[in-house]
């Protein structure tokens, strides 16, 4: 059936983009790339004149439609800063389309309990749904302009030049790419065509069937080229392909929706010779993607990132995100809880790119351990990956775990522990909160498998009633 005018705009949004993200957004120095970031936030903060909620925001008090109000200059600082909150409680004046909450969140509701995320709402908007692990569930949409921008940018930003040159050879076979996710939808699946086949492996289902059908396709010779799946999902493929009951052999591994900590890539790479990339996506938006150097970019061609410093060194920080890309559900000045890390000293990267490097992706600032100083007198801050770097030493001694911050004691879970591995663990968790000056009391509770709707989550602060 030939596509109509509408899919063939779509389409060609997408390649637009997919080259721009490919071989475009070449800067020679970081002054340049600042300056033409400029200009895009400018006519973003233009866009705004239309949205409902920052109306007053961004018109001068006492103009009204005038010349002056059109040409008065905006600042981003001038708008508020939101939060998931802001975002929920003025649901329909920040989107462009006046869609409400309520029905947003029926579409995505109803998506969720009979698994049919084709549902649009206001015509021709796909919802989605946000995990929910801050405690308040919420809804996005997104427009097609919108999913064809993020497939393109994706596309071109993750796949390996082997697959792209599969890509674009009409006569090479499609480059298949198998997803493990909560949640499907128009969001992946519209991308699909002649040159790309997407397997969408519903997490809400039993894992073994997943397993057969991947076996079953890699002995047939249609195993994925491109496996991408939540950190936490490839670390349990990983271990069976090492234990050889998993036979695919992905060529690109890509991790989302999850925190991938450096001793899960290093399972990755063992089981399949290669590490994992890393999309860092929230429901704000396309924020940080891996480059062919192992480099992990912010997206600052897309988002502008600003940042409030959490120490003194200013190599932690919590974002707070302006995404230039997305016109249906505004998302400006928004701050996020995760805590990034950059190291000052860090040199360009190979690959060319000037947008900043992240030295890691510490997940939430609920991750953040606070415990009491020896003193009394003041908290003493545990950030994750110091936690992490403690747990790695006695990995072996494990399968995995999990540490909940509960009042001031630290309740921790380890699966299949061996004999002695609790007292190893309490012994380096107290080592390391005496180097800080800091002292903790540590619970050690039952392991419980991870429910593979929710976001996995290593480190998690929750208040003393929890």
């Amino acid at each position: 059936m030939s596509r109509s005018w509408n899919d063939r705009v779509l389409v060609a949004v997408l390649l637009a983009r997919f080259v721009r993200a490919r071989w475009g957004y070449r800067f020679r120095s970081r002054e340049r790339f600042d300056a033409w970031h400029g200009r895009r936030l400018a006519r973003f903060l233009r866009r705004l004149r239309a949205v409902p909620y920052y109306a007053s925001d961004v018109r001068p008090a006492g103009v009204d439609g005038s010349e002056a109000s059109r040409t008065a200059r905006v600042e981003l600082s001038d708008l508020p800063i939101v939060d998931k909150g802001v975002l929920l409680e003025h649901f329909d004046g920040l989107n462009t389309r006046g869609v409400r909450l309520v029905d947003a969140l029926g579409v995505a509701l109803e998506a969720e309990r009979t698994r049919d995320f084709a549902p649009l709402v206001a015509g021709d908007l796909t919802v989605g749904l946000s995990s929910g692990t801050s405690g308040r569930r919420g809804a996005f949409l997104v427009s097609p302009r919108e999913r064809m921008l993020w497939a393109g940018t994706v596309l071109a930003r993750v796949l390996d030049r082997r697959s792209v040159g599969q890509l674009l050879r009409p006569w090479a076979p499609p480059v298949r790419i198998a997803f493990f996710l909560r949640a499907g939808g128009n969001l992946y699946e519209s991308v699909a065509s002649s040159r790309i086949r997407f397997s969408f492996h519903d997490l809400t289902e039993p894992f073994d069937s997943h397993l057969a059908a991947l076996d079953a396709g890699a002995a047939a010779g249609a195993g994925p080229h491109v496996l991408v799946a939540p950190a936490s999902v490839l670390a349990a493929l990983a271990d069976r392909a090492r234990e050889g009951r998993l036979r695919i052999r992905p060529r690109l591994v890509i991790s989302v929706a999850e925190v991938l900590e450096p001793e899960v890539a290093e399972r990755i790479r063992r089981a399949w010779g290669r590490a994992p990339r890393q999309v860092y996506q929230a429901t704000e938006g396309l924020l940080a993607l891996t480059c062919e150097h192992g480099s992990l970019h912010l997206n600052e061609e897309s988002v502008r990132v600003e940042r409030e410093w959490l120490d003194a060194e200013r190599t932690r920080f919590t974002p707070i995100v302006t995404d230039f890309d997305r016109r249906t559900q505004i998302i400006a000045r928004y701050r996020l809880d995760d805590v990034l890390r950059v190291d000052p000293a860090a040199p360009r990267c190979p690959c060319g790119r000037v947008t900043t490097v992240l030295a890691g992706v510490d997940g939430r600032a609920d991750a953040v351990l606070r415990l009491p100083h020896a003193s009394g007198l003041r908290e003493v801050e545990l950030f994750p990956d110091v936690v992490r770097q403690a747990m790695a030493v006695a990995s072996e001694a494990y399968a995995d775990w999990r540490i909940r911050q509960r009042g001031l004691d630290l309740h921790v879970s380890l699966a299949e522990p061996a004999p002695g591995a609790e007292v190893r663990v309490r012994e380096l968790l107290e080592r390391l909160l005496r180097s800080h000056g800091g002292r903790v009391d540590v619970v050690f509770d039952a392991w419980e498998p991870a429910d593979p709707t929710v976001k996995a989550r290593r480190i998690v602060r929750e208040p003393a009633s929890a």
